[in-house]
């Protein structure tokens, strides 16, 4: 295969991740790293380079649109890209000595866990009511446009959800991906915010995090050019491709088919960490 050949190949399979990544709301980075590496052999840190690339380029266009309608809370995303921003830069810094192996393995189990994920059904989960001091000191309670009107929201449990986006941010660079998943449930299971603010506020914390990773990978040498453009160009068509057909599309049908790749790919990628094959 020359450079043309697998440029397209690449951009091709970026696609797929993109499109599959906007209908199921997990995002392509889930797909992209593992289908780099399994796929076209790709070595696991410039794979997750490349991918932490296309995350900031999605990110940045679709956080514009949901900030403008009024969906994504501006001061809780500030907030807690403080903790994910620490946990992100971090997380590359083990990255670059932890061996490829054990960076499967982990990465395997968390495929599975977004896989399971993106399978079970989303409840929504509000508030009780009870104010949480901190958010009221920082303000952080808001609304979000409904079809009825603006809907008010209180913020609950903000120390715990901080905690647990450190977390977050430390997978995403351990593991080149947005760990949007981790995030969403952060706010919405733990902070009780409505899921609608919870998935845009993520997606506006995302490129943050991924570009305080990335810049950890690119002074070590693990983003490649011609490894990147290809990757974030393909899963920005598949995300404005994947956008467009959202509304028709079946969503059920479509996480339980992302689900099962994704789950395929996690074994994959654990049996190829426990045998050395990575």
């Amino acid at each position: 295969m020359n450079i043309l050949e697998f440029t397209a190949v690449v951009y091709l399979v970026s696609a797929v991740a993109g499109f599959l990544g906007a209908l199921t709301g997990l995002g392509g980075g889930v797909v992209i790293t593992p289908a780099l590496i399994l796929l076209l052999g790709v070595d696991i840190r410039y794979a997750i380079g490349a991918t932490l690339v296309s995350v900031i380029a999605t990110s940045s266009g679709a956080a514009a649109a949901y900030v403008r309608e009024g969906f994504s809370n501006i001061r809780i995303g500030m907030f807690l890209e403080i903790a994910t921003t620490i946990g992100a830069v971090l997380g590359a810094a083990l990255a670059s000595r932890t061996p490829t192996s054990v960076l499967a393995v982990i990465f395997g189990f968390v495929l599975l866990y977004s896989a399971y994920q993106s399978t079970r059904p989303q409840p929504e989960v509000l508030s009780d009511g009870r104010s949480d001091r901190l958010a009221a000191f920082l303000r952080m309670d808001s609304s979000y446009p409904t079809p009825q009107g603006p809907e008010r929201y209180r913020v609950d449990r903000v120390k715990a959800g901080f905690s647990l986006m450190f977390g977050a941010g430390m997978l995403s660079g351990l593991l080149g991906i947005g760990s949007g998943a981790l995030k969403v449930i952060a706010m919405d299971q733990v902070m009780r915010i409505p899921f609608k603010v919870s998935t845009t506020t993520s997606n506006f914390m995302i490129g943050v995090t991924a570009a305080a990773s990335a810049g950890v990978y690119l002074s070590r040498g693990y983003i490649d050019p011609g490894l990147a453009m290809p990757v974030m160009l393909g899963v920005i068509t598949g995300s404005i491709i994947g956008a467009r057909q959202l509304a028709e599309a079946r969503t059920h049908r479509l996480r339980l088919i992302f689900g099962l790749v994704v789950a395929a790919l996690a074994l994959e990628m654990i049996y190829s960490g426990f045998t050395g094959r990575i």
